[in-house]
């Protein structure tokens, strides 16, 4: 090794070793879009975030980055290959090991001041109260097919005056989607109270819900690989990170009172494969006539039933 490239790494070292974490200067850059003020604002919201795969994680990292610091993170499930094309944490060296932990670990070395409180048993209807407790907007990480947990969190979110927000990846891009506690909940606009529902019509209103346009159908190439009711589906990284941006922009705008925010019945798709973005209304949620159209036409297509 050259001389002065010896030195040059000692130097590194010594300034990693000196230097010392301090909130303001590690945030510094967020100024100018936010006020000082304002930083300290939301440092102290609390953030539930059930779910660390597909787009858990990455939520996770990327309000980790705008300075939120007090998180709840639960997620049953330990990192493995398949993971790899899309997940955060997702690596080798975490391989088999929990979801939760390895995230917890990777963003205390980013804020070493961050409250982190781990659920590694992941949501059940045993601790959905205590991972609610103190909690101001719960964001979306579950699983497509959790509906059986997604439902009773959120509505009881919503009883507790908790925000709710989603984001979806879909294809090249995402649909975004606010619930306010004192505007149209989840389960009214999902329409998922009816008995009987099949598991598979419960995630087929999941998806019409979010994605009204269904926008991303328009470019898939190989319908081989996707099969709704054996949990296949093609899921991309771009998507994956359209998500946690759009999810991330709009909890900052919650947290600071500021910015249009689109709250159910309404939201909001973009697509960078198809150049489009498209806003939407639909009153009453899937009771909508579009919506109820729409959602008869997917089941006909996987030769579902609606109800047991």
């Amino acid at each position: 090794m050259p001389h002065n490239e010896g030195m040059k790494n000692n130097s590194l070292a010594n300034n990693q070793a000196t230097e010392t974490f301090d909130y303001n200067k590690a945030f510094s850059r967020n100024l100018g879009y936010l006020r000082p003020e304002e930083q300290s604002l939301i440092s102290k919201f609390c953030i539930a975030i059930p779910g660390m795969g597909g787009v858990g994680g990455h939520n996770f990292h990327a309000l980790l980055r705008l300075g939120f610091r007090k998180f709840k993170i639960a997620d049953l499930d330990q990192f493995g290959v398949e993971n790899f094309n899309r997940q955060f944490g997702s690596s080798m060296s975490a391989v088999g090991r929990d979801k939760v932990e390895v995230l917890r670990e990777i963003a205390l070395d980013i804020n070493p001041e961050a409250s982190i409180e781990v659920f590694p048993e992941g949501i059940t209807t045993d601790n959905i109260e205590s991972f609610l407790d103190d909690v101001d907007i719960v964001v979306d990480g579950l699983d497509l097919y959790a509906s059986e947990l997604r439902t009773p969190l959120y509505q009881r979110a919503y009883e507790r005056n908790c925000y709710v927000v989603s984001a979806g990846p879909f294809g090249m891009g995402t649909s975004v989607m606010v619930f306010h506690p004192g505007k149209m909940s989840f389960t009214d606009y999902f329409d998922l109270e009816k008995p009987g529902l099949t598991k598979e019509a419960q995630i087929v209103r999941f998806l019409v819900g979010m994605s009204p346009w269904m926008l991303h159908t328009k470019y898939v190439t190989f319908p081989e690989a996707v099969d709704l009711i054996k949990g296949r589906l093609p899921s991309l990284h771009c998507g994956v990170y359209s998500a946690s941006a759009a999810l991330s922009a709009t909890v900052l705008k919650l947290a600071l009172n500021r910015g249009e925010v689109l709250f159910a019945p309404r939201g909001m798709q973009t697509d960078f494969y198809l150049n489009k973005q498209k806003k939407f209304w639909r009153p009453w949620g899937n009771r909508n006539f579009i919506q109820r159209f729409m959602i008869k036409r997917i089941m006909k297509m996987f030769e579902m039933k609606e109800f047991y």
